[in-house]
């Protein structure tokens, strides 16, 4: 069994705890946190051993009735990879505790790509990262765009692609973001971070991005242009996206017509959190125009990184190759609807 360490237990870490412990091969050895909050009684009453992230804080713990297992250093040293989900910046500053005690560390998109010997998407780079020390999961957006554009890539080749990102004013529990009402060019200047992102992932693909964000918390929005080498039919693409486990084509019959419902069916369906962790693009906006693809996709920016981190978690440890893990990844989890 793959023993992981979750330095952070937010909106992510709290995520990849539960997947990896839903993995036949890997266990979670123990979760990280700052500060006592419900966060942290939520791993104790979810059966995760907690450890202190900062040791001038075990105090703080011990007053709120919360038992330690021991601090960040003996988390890490016990175990066999160190996902790192604490905020952004932070990832780059626990490197070298990882490094002291010569643990694998997997870091998140929030973090420069400098920080890891390479960038990840399973679908696209996976042999990239087997045996790495230090690999970074892509943001949501780039594991998003990632995804869609290996098949396109490998299939018909790619010229170009052109994409709007609509992103959200904040997640559902950052309330120091709001309440906002405004429309916002983020950046205004063109490109957005997300096309050299993507970059770290596909080094010579042509790509530019425009980002915005506006007053809404449940997901993003990729409005996708691209344009490939030879004229293909919207049919033929249609049936392509079907067959990648990560892409859910939304069919026109489910009257989904926006982030909202969206997010109500992945709560009917039962999903933990309402998460989704495909790619969720609307069927009938799959268009051709000649060498052009058009497309809109939905990406729940909580949760679509969480089946990458735990392939990650098998390439750095050298446990299983692409196709074994993206399959064993996704049946443990449910992904695909």
């Amino acid at each position: 069994m793959i023993q992981v360490a979750i330095n952070g237990y937010g909106t992510i870490g709290k995520r990849v705890a539960d997947a990896v412990g839903a993995q036949p091969d890997m266990e979670v050895v123990g979760v990280a946190k700052t500060r006592p909050n419900f966060e942290a009684r939520t791993a104790i009453d979810n059966g995760y051993p907690l450890y202190a992230a900062i040791e001038e804080r075990v105090g703080l713990f011990e007053e709120a009735g919360m038992g330690l297992d021991g601090t960040v250093d003996e988390l890490v040293e016990a175990a066999d990879v160190v996902v790192d989900a604490t905020p952004s910046g932070i990832g780059a500053e626990n490197r070298s505790l990882y490094e002291e005690y010569e643990t694998p560390a997997i870091y998140q998109g929030g973090e420069d790509a400098d920080v890891a010997d390479v960038s990840f998407n399973a679908r696209s780079n996976y042999e990239d990262a087997v045996d790495a020390d230090h690999v970074r999961v892509v943001s949501c957006n780039t594991t998003g765009l990632s995804r869609v554009i290996a098949p396109l890539g490998e299939t018909y080749g790619i010229e170009k692609v052109r994409a709007t990102l609509v992103r959200r004013g904040g997640d559902p529990g950052q309330t120091g973001r709001g309440p906002i009402n405004d429309i916002l060019p983020n950046p205004v200047t063109v490109p957005s971070h997300h096309g050299p992102d993507v970059n770290t992932i596909f080094p010579d693909l042509d790509i530019d991005t425009l980002g915005m964000k506006v007053p809404a918390t449940l997901m993003h929005m990729h409005s996708l242009n691209v344009t490939l080498e030879a004229a293909v039919d919207a049919a033929d693409v249609r049936d392509l996206l079907a067959g990648e486990s990560r892409l859910f084509l939304i069919p026109e019959s489910f009257a989904i017509d926006g982030s909202g419902k969206l997010k109500e069916y992945a709560l009917d369906a039962g999903r933990p959190r309402g998460d989704l962790w495909e790619n969720c693009i609307w069927e009938e906006s799959i268009s051709t125009e000649g060498r052009d693809c058009y497309l809109f996709q939905g990406i729940h920016q909580e949760s679509d990184v969480v089946p990458e981190n735990v392939d990650a978690i098998r390439a750095i440890t050298g446990a299983a190759d692409a196709a074994e893990s993206v399959e064993t990844t996704d049946e443990s989890m449910g992904v695909g609807f």
